[in-house]
Protein backbone atom coordinates (compact mmCIF):
# COMPACT_ATOMS: atom_id res chain seq x y z
CA UNK A 1 0.00 0.00 0.00
CA UNK A 2 1.68 3.47 -0.76
CA UNK A 3 0.26 6.27 1.35
CA UNK A 4 0.47 9.53 -0.73
CA UNK A 5 1.21 12.95 -0.15
CA UNK A 6 -1.58 14.97 -2.76
CA UNK A 7 -4.24 13.33 -5.27
CA UNK A 8 -5.85 14.55 -8.19
CA UNK A 9 -9.38 16.19 -7.69
CA UNK A 10 -10.62 16.28 -10.97
CA UNK A 11 -13.06 14.01 -12.95
CA UNK A 12 -14.81 14.10 -16.47
CA UNK A 13 -16.54 17.26 -15.24
CA UNK A 14 -13.27 19.33 -15.62
CA UNK A 15 -11.69 17.41 -18.66
CA UNK A 16 -14.97 18.83 -20.52
CA UNK A 17 -14.60 22.58 -19.28
CA UNK A 18 -11.34 22.72 -20.59
CA UNK A 19 -12.67 21.24 -23.83
CA UNK A 20 -14.78 23.54 -24.35
CA UNK A 21 -12.08 26.39 -23.84
CA UNK A 22 -9.82 24.77 -26.24
CA UNK A 23 -12.95 24.61 -28.85
CA UNK A 24 -13.85 28.13 -28.11
CA UNK A 25 -9.99 29.29 -28.95
CA UNK A 26 -9.91 32.38 -26.21
CA UNK A 27 -7.54 31.17 -23.56
CA UNK A 28 -6.48 34.79 -22.37
CA UNK A 29 -8.05 35.87 -19.26
CA UNK A 30 -12.16 36.41 -20.49
CA UNK A 31 -15.69 35.00 -18.72
CA UNK A 32 -14.73 31.91 -17.45
CA UNK A 33 -12.33 33.62 -15.37
CA UNK A 34 -15.23 36.53 -14.26
CA UNK A 35 -17.75 33.54 -13.37
CA UNK A 36 -15.31 31.74 -11.20
CA UNK A 37 -14.33 35.45 -9.36
CA UNK A 38 -18.35 35.61 -9.16
CA UNK A 39 -18.91 32.76 -7.90
CA UNK A 40 -16.30 32.15 -5.14
CA UNK A 41 -17.18 35.87 -3.90
CA UNK A 42 -20.56 34.58 -3.49
CA UNK A 43 -19.73 31.13 -1.55
CA UNK A 44 -17.37 32.87 0.55
CA UNK A 45 -19.20 35.83 1.60
CA UNK A 46 -16.85 38.43 0.67
CA UNK A 47 -17.65 41.80 -1.48
CA UNK A 48 -14.98 41.44 -4.45
CA UNK A 49 -12.70 38.62 -5.33
CA UNK A 50 -9.40 38.84 -8.15
CA UNK A 51 -8.06 35.12 -9.57
CA UNK A 52 -4.36 35.54 -10.46
CA UNK A 53 -2.00 33.17 -11.76
CA UNK A 54 -1.59 31.41 -8.26
CA UNK A 55 -1.66 31.34 -4.70
CA UNK A 56 2.03 33.46 -4.59
CA UNK A 57 0.79 36.13 -7.51
CA UNK A 58 -2.21 36.52 -4.78
CA UNK A 59 0.17 37.42 -1.89
CA UNK A 60 1.98 39.35 -4.29
CA UNK A 61 -0.57 41.15 -5.42
CA UNK A 62 -2.40 41.70 -1.97
CA UNK A 63 1.12 43.57 -0.79
CA UNK A 64 1.82 45.69 -3.75
CA UNK A 65 -2.21 46.89 -3.47
CA UNK A 66 -1.58 47.94 0.18
CA UNK A 67 1.69 49.75 -1.10
CA UNK A 68 -0.13 52.13 -3.48
CA UNK A 69 -3.62 52.61 -1.50
CA UNK A 70 -3.93 56.26 -1.49
CA UNK A 71 -4.29 57.00 2.28
CA UNK A 72 -2.33 54.74 4.29
CA UNK A 73 -0.11 53.00 2.35
CA UNK A 74 2.46 50.13 3.50
CA UNK A 75 5.99 52.12 3.28
CA UNK A 76 9.76 50.63 2.86
CA UNK A 77 11.00 50.42 7.04
CA UNK A 78 7.22 49.65 7.86
CA UNK A 79 6.84 46.59 10.31
CA UNK A 80 4.93 43.43 9.87
CA UNK A 81 4.01 40.77 12.48
CA UNK A 82 4.22 37.19 11.05
CA UNK A 83 4.32 33.83 12.44
CA UNK A 84 7.84 31.41 12.23
CA UNK A 85 6.08 28.81 9.90
CA UNK A 86 4.62 29.46 6.84
CA UNK A 87 5.62 28.87 2.90
CA UNK A 88 8.24 31.24 1.45
CA UNK A 89 5.85 33.09 -0.82
CA UNK A 90 4.19 34.43 2.30
CA UNK A 91 7.18 36.18 3.27
CA UNK A 92 8.89 37.35 -0.34
CA UNK A 93 6.62 39.60 -1.04
CA UNK A 94 7.09 41.93 1.69
CA UNK A 95 10.71 41.49 1.95
CA UNK A 96 10.18 42.91 -1.76
CA UNK A 97 8.44 45.76 -0.38
CA UNK A 98 11.14 46.80 1.58
CA UNK A 99 9.15 45.58 5.08
CA UNK A 100 10.56 44.46 8.25
CA UNK A 101 9.52 41.42 9.71
CA UNK A 102 8.74 41.23 13.24
CA UNK A 103 8.73 36.60 13.80
CA UNK A 104 6.58 34.83 16.45
CA UNK A 105 6.66 31.84 17.44
CA UNK A 106 4.08 29.69 16.76
CA UNK A 107 1.58 27.42 18.94
CA UNK A 108 2.94 23.65 19.12
CA UNK A 109 -0.25 22.45 19.02
CA UNK A 110 -1.94 24.34 16.50
CA UNK A 111 0.71 25.72 14.54
CA UNK A 112 -0.19 29.00 14.00
CA UNK A 113 0.75 32.22 15.87
CA UNK A 114 1.03 32.48 19.23
CA UNK A 115 -1.26 35.15 19.54
CA UNK A 116 -0.20 35.78 23.16
CA UNK A 117 2.77 37.35 22.14
CA UNK A 118 1.01 40.25 19.94
CA UNK A 119 1.69 42.98 22.45
CA UNK A 120 4.99 42.24 22.73
CA UNK A 121 5.63 42.22 18.90
CA UNK A 122 4.15 45.53 18.70
CA UNK A 123 6.38 48.54 18.31
CA UNK A 124 5.26 52.25 16.60
CA UNK A 125 6.54 51.07 13.29
CA UNK A 126 3.96 47.88 13.40
CA UNK A 127 1.77 48.64 10.19
CA UNK A 128 0.12 45.42 9.47
CA UNK A 129 -0.27 41.42 10.63
CA UNK A 130 -0.08 38.77 8.97
CA UNK A 131 -2.57 35.48 9.58
CA UNK A 132 -1.66 32.19 8.41
CA UNK A 133 -3.89 29.23 9.25
CA UNK A 134 -1.53 26.21 8.65
CA UNK A 135 -2.85 23.46 6.71
CA UNK A 136 -6.25 23.86 7.31
CA UNK A 137 -6.39 24.88 10.70
CA UNK A 138 -7.83 28.58 11.42
CA UNK A 139 -5.40 30.60 12.95
CA UNK A 140 -6.66 33.04 16.10
CA UNK A 141 -8.40 35.41 13.23
CA UNK A 142 -11.14 36.72 15.81
CA UNK A 143 -8.15 37.69 18.55
CA UNK A 144 -5.81 39.04 15.19
CA UNK A 145 -9.09 41.00 14.02
CA UNK A 146 -9.76 42.89 17.53
CA UNK A 147 -5.90 43.53 18.19
CA UNK A 148 -5.70 45.34 14.18
CA UNK A 149 -8.56 47.58 15.17
CA UNK A 150 -7.82 48.10 18.37
CA UNK A 151 -4.45 49.26 16.82
CA UNK A 152 -5.22 51.08 13.47
CA UNK A 153 -3.40 48.06 11.53
CA UNK A 154 -4.05 46.04 8.56
CA UNK A 155 -4.97 42.37 8.58
CA UNK A 156 -3.69 39.97 5.85
CA UNK A 157 -4.89 36.78 5.69
CA UNK A 158 -3.00 34.00 3.94
CA UNK A 159 -5.61 31.49 3.74
CA UNK A 160 -3.72 29.55 0.98
CA UNK A 161 -3.35 26.39 2.74
CA UNK A 162 -6.87 26.83 4.42
CA UNK A 163 -10.26 27.18 2.37
CA UNK A 164 -13.29 26.10 3.33
CA UNK A 165 -12.10 26.37 7.39
CA UNK A 166 -14.60 28.45 9.67
CA UNK A 167 -13.65 30.46 12.76
CA UNK A 168 -17.08 31.74 14.49
CA UNK A 169 -19.05 30.68 11.00
CA UNK A 170 -17.01 32.98 9.14
CA UNK A 171 -14.80 31.47 6.27
CA UNK A 172 -11.24 31.77 6.85
CA UNK A 173 -9.37 34.32 4.38
CA UNK A 174 -12.23 37.00 4.76
CA UNK A 175 -11.47 38.15 8.31
CA UNK A 176 -8.57 40.89 7.13
CA UNK A 177 -8.15 43.73 4.89
CA UNK A 178 -6.99 41.28 2.15
CA UNK A 179 -7.29 37.63 1.48
CA UNK A 180 -5.35 35.09 -0.40
CA UNK A 181 -6.46 31.62 -1.38
CA UNK A 182 -4.33 29.12 -3.49
CA UNK A 183 -6.08 26.59 -6.35
CA UNK A 184 -2.47 24.47 -6.32
CA UNK A 185 -2.27 20.73 -7.46
CA UNK A 186 -2.65 19.16 -4.09
CA UNK A 187 -4.97 21.74 -2.17
CA UNK A 188 -8.49 21.32 -1.08
CA UNK A 189 -9.48 22.53 -5.19
CA UNK A 190 -7.33 22.87 -7.95
CA UNK A 191 -7.19 24.56 -11.53
CA UNK A 192 -3.47 23.08 -12.55
CA UNK A 193 -2.23 26.69 -11.38
CA UNK A 194 -4.30 29.32 -9.68
CA UNK A 195 -5.20 31.55 -6.72
CA UNK A 196 -7.81 34.46 -5.33
CA UNK A 197 -6.80 37.82 -4.16
CA UNK A 198 -10.45 39.21 -2.04
CA UNK A 199 -11.72 42.13 0.02
CA UNK A 200 -14.08 44.12 0.75
CA UNK A 201 -12.62 47.74 -0.16
CA UNK A 202 -13.44 48.58 -2.98
CA UNK A 203 -9.82 50.50 -3.75
CA UNK A 204 -8.15 47.83 -3.48
CA UNK A 205 -10.22 45.73 -5.31
CA UNK A 206 -9.83 48.55 -8.24
CA UNK A 207 -5.89 48.89 -7.75
CA UNK A 208 -6.00 44.43 -7.56
CA UNK A 209 -7.31 44.34 -11.02
CA UNK A 210 -4.98 47.30 -12.02
CA UNK A 211 -2.07 45.60 -10.91
CA UNK A 212 -3.04 42.28 -12.33
CA UNK A 213 -2.56 43.12 -15.78
CA UNK A 214 0.26 45.45 -16.15
CA UNK A 215 -0.46 48.38 -14.12
CA UNK A 216 -3.29 49.65 -17.34
CA UNK A 217 -6.53 51.02 -17.42
CA UNK A 218 -8.39 48.50 -19.12
CA UNK A 219 -9.45 46.51 -16.00
CA UNK A 220 -10.25 48.86 -13.98
CA UNK A 221 -14.05 49.08 -13.48
CA UNK A 222 -15.55 52.34 -14.93
CA UNK A 223 -16.08 55.19 -12.69
CA UNK A 224 -13.09 54.30 -10.07
CA UNK A 225 -11.58 56.85 -8.13
CA UNK A 226 -7.72 55.49 -8.48
CA UNK A 227 -7.92 57.41 -11.72
CA UNK A 228 -8.90 59.61 -13.67
CA UNK A 229 -10.16 58.72 -17.69
CA UNK A 230 -8.71 61.00 -20.53
CA UNK A 231 -11.01 61.23 -23.55
CA UNK A 232 -8.17 59.89 -25.99
CA UNK A 233 -9.69 56.41 -26.37
CA UNK A 234 -6.47 55.94 -28.43
CA UNK A 235 -4.40 56.11 -25.49
CA UNK A 236 -6.69 55.19 -22.83
CA UNK A 237 -6.53 51.22 -24.36
CA UNK A 238 -3.15 50.83 -23.53
CA UNK A 239 -2.68 53.87 -20.31
CA UNK A 240 -0.48 52.65 -17.41
CA UNK A 241 -0.70 54.44 -14.20
CA UNK A 242 0.88 51.75 -11.86
CA UNK A 243 4.02 49.62 -11.89
CA UNK A 244 1.83 46.60 -11.70
CA UNK A 245 2.85 42.33 -13.06
CA UNK A 246 1.15 40.20 -15.51
CA UNK A 247 -0.30 37.99 -12.99
CA UNK A 248 -3.34 36.87 -14.71
CA UNK A 249 -4.99 33.56 -14.95
CA UNK A 250 -5.61 31.22 -17.77
CA UNK A 251 -9.18 30.78 -19.00
CA UNK A 252 -8.72 27.06 -18.84
CA UNK A 253 -7.78 27.92 -15.04
CA UNK A 254 -11.41 29.68 -14.62
CA UNK A 255 -13.08 26.74 -16.45
CA UNK A 256 -11.81 24.53 -14.37
CA UNK A 257 -12.31 26.21 -11.44
CA UNK A 258 -15.61 26.55 -11.74
CA UNK A 259 -16.05 22.98 -11.71
CA UNK A 260 -13.96 22.39 -8.80
CA UNK A 261 -16.18 24.65 -6.77
CA UNK A 262 -18.93 23.02 -7.03
CA UNK A 263 -17.30 19.75 -5.14
CA UNK A 264 -15.63 21.92 -2.80
CA UNK A 265 -18.25 21.26 0.04
CA UNK A 266 -17.98 17.15 -0.36
CA UNK A 267 -14.48 17.20 -0.40
CA UNK A 268 -13.81 18.85 2.85
CA UNK A 269 -16.65 16.77 4.31
CA UNK A 270 -14.63 13.81 3.04
CA UNK A 271 -11.30 15.19 4.48
CA UNK A 272 -12.99 15.86 8.01
CA UNK A 273 -14.13 12.28 8.00
CA UNK A 274 -10.51 11.51 7.47
CA UNK A 275 -9.48 13.86 10.41
CA UNK A 276 -11.93 12.11 13.19
CA UNK A 277 -10.20 8.86 12.32
CA UNK A 278 -6.70 9.80 12.20
CA UNK A 279 -7.52 12.00 15.72
CA UNK A 280 -9.09 8.90 17.02
CA UNK A 281 -6.07 6.76 16.36
CA UNK A 282 -3.62 8.75 18.28
CA UNK A 283 -5.97 10.22 20.93
CA UNK A 284 -4.03 9.78 24.05
CA UNK A 285 -1.01 8.65 23.31
CA UNK A 286 1.96 10.81 24.09
CA UNK A 287 4.67 10.31 22.19
CA UNK A 288 3.19 12.11 19.37
CA UNK A 289 1.56 15.82 19.07
CA UNK A 290 -1.24 16.07 16.41
CA UNK A 291 -2.44 19.49 15.18
CA UNK A 292 -5.32 20.43 17.80
CA UNK A 293 -8.62 22.00 15.58
CA UNK A 294 -9.38 25.66 16.36
CA UNK A 295 -12.57 26.70 14.93
CA UNK A 296 -13.36 24.49 11.75
CA UNK A 297 -10.12 22.75 10.21
CA UNK A 298 -10.34 22.14 6.40
CA UNK A 299 -7.33 19.55 7.16
CA UNK A 300 -5.16 19.75 4.33
CA UNK A 301 -2.91 17.27 5.84
CA UNK A 302 -2.08 15.69 8.80
CA UNK A 303 0.68 16.93 10.91
CA UNK A 304 2.60 15.38 13.69
CA UNK A 305 5.37 16.08 15.61
CA UNK A 306 7.20 13.39 17.59
CA UNK A 307 7.19 14.90 21.49
CA UNK A 308 10.37 15.95 22.08
CA UNK A 309 10.08 14.24 26.12
CA UNK A 310 10.27 10.86 24.66
CA UNK A 311 13.66 11.19 22.62
CA UNK A 312 12.68 9.52 19.74
CA UNK A 313 14.70 9.51 16.77
CA UNK A 314 12.94 11.61 13.39
CA UNK A 315 15.49 9.72 10.76
CA UNK A 316 14.57 6.67 12.33
CA UNK A 317 10.88 6.83 11.87
CA UNK A 318 11.51 8.16 8.29
CA UNK A 319 12.94 5.52 7.46
CA UNK A 320 10.45 3.21 8.59
CA UNK A 321 7.72 5.43 6.57
CA UNK A 322 9.91 4.99 3.53
CA UNK A 323 9.89 1.23 3.97
CA UNK A 324 6.26 1.41 3.80
CA UNK A 325 5.68 3.50 1.58
CA UNK A 326 4.18 6.70 3.02
CA UNK A 327 5.41 9.59 2.14
CA UNK A 328 5.68 12.58 3.94
CA UNK A 329 7.40 16.26 4.38
CA UNK A 330 7.86 19.16 5.84
CA UNK A 331 5.50 20.98 7.94
CA UNK A 332 4.45 23.50 5.29
CA UNK A 333 8.21 25.30 5.24
CA UNK A 334 9.13 24.51 8.81
CA UNK A 335 10.83 27.31 10.97
CA UNK A 336 11.39 30.00 8.28
CA UNK A 337 14.95 31.50 10.22
CA UNK A 338 16.43 28.23 9.28
CA UNK A 339 16.96 28.93 5.63
CA UNK A 340 19.30 30.31 3.73
CA UNK A 341 17.09 33.04 2.16
CA UNK A 342 17.02 34.89 5.79
CA UNK A 343 20.02 36.60 4.89
CA UNK A 344 18.26 38.90 2.41
CA UNK A 345 15.64 39.77 4.92
CA UNK A 346 15.43 42.87 7.28
CA UNK A 347 13.93 41.07 10.53
CA UNK A 348 14.15 40.29 13.91
CA UNK A 349 12.14 37.77 16.72
CA UNK A 350 9.79 38.37 19.54
CA UNK A 351 11.31 36.25 22.06
CA UNK A 352 12.68 32.98 22.01
CA UNK A 353 11.81 30.50 18.87
CA UNK A 354 11.24 27.38 20.24
CA UNK A 355 7.99 26.11 18.87
CA UNK A 356 8.84 26.41 15.66
CA UNK A 357 12.07 24.74 15.99
CA UNK A 358 10.20 21.39 17.58
CA UNK A 359 8.33 21.24 14.50
CA UNK A 360 11.00 21.85 12.37
CA UNK A 361 13.07 19.50 13.60
CA UNK A 362 10.73 16.77 15.33
CA UNK A 363 7.79 17.20 12.73
CA UNK A 364 6.52 16.01 9.43
CA UNK A 365 3.14 15.81 7.50
CA UNK A 366 1.03 13.45 5.67
CA UNK A 367 -1.53 13.47 3.06
CA UNK A 368 -4.98 13.93 3.32
CA UNK A 369 -7.48 13.46 0.14
CA UNK A 370 -11.04 14.36 -0.95
CA UNK A 371 -11.71 10.48 -0.63
CA UNK A 372 -11.75 7.69 1.98
CA UNK A 373 -8.02 6.88 3.29
CA UNK A 374 -8.85 5.32 6.67
CA UNK A 375 -6.83 2.22 5.25
CA UNK A 376 -3.61 4.55 4.20
CA UNK A 377 -4.30 5.96 8.07
CA UNK A 378 -4.23 2.80 9.63
CA UNK A 379 -1.25 1.50 7.56
CA UNK A 380 0.71 5.31 8.46
CA UNK A 381 -0.93 4.43 12.49
CA UNK A 382 0.79 0.93 12.55
CA UNK A 383 4.16 2.15 10.74
CA UNK A 384 4.54 4.58 13.13
CA UNK A 385 3.55 3.28 16.61
CA UNK A 386 5.69 0.06 15.48
CA UNK A 387 8.81 2.03 14.62
CA UNK A 388 8.57 4.10 17.80
CA UNK A 389 7.56 0.98 20.06
CA UNK A 390 11.02 -0.93 18.78
CA UNK A 391 13.01 2.22 19.57
CA UNK A 392 11.84 2.46 23.19
CA UNK A 393 12.71 -1.29 23.35
CA UNK A 394 16.41 -0.58 21.92
CA UNK A 395 16.93 2.64 24.23
CA UNK A 396 15.48 0.05 27.14
CA UNK A 397 18.33 -2.96 26.68
CA UNK A 398 21.16 -0.46 26.00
Amino acid sequence: MTYELASSTWGQEELAAIQRVVDSGRFTMGENVRNLEAAFAEKFGCRYAVMVSSGSAANLLATAVLAYKKENPLKPGDEVIVPAISWATTYYPLQQYGLKLRFVDVDLNTLNMDVSQLEKALTPKTRMVMAVSILGNPCALDTMRAFCDKHNLYLFEDNCESMGAMLNGKQCGTFGDVGTYSFFFSHHISTMEGGMFVTENEELYHLARSMRAHGWTRDVPEGSTIFEKKEDDFFEAYRFILPGYNLRPLELSGAVGIEQLKKLDRFIDIRRENARYFKSLFAGDERFITQAENGESSWFAFTLILNPACSIDRASVMEAMKRANINYRIITGGNFLRHDVIKYFNYDCVGEIKNANIAHDQGFFVGNHPYDIRDQIKHFHATLTSAVTQQEKENVCV
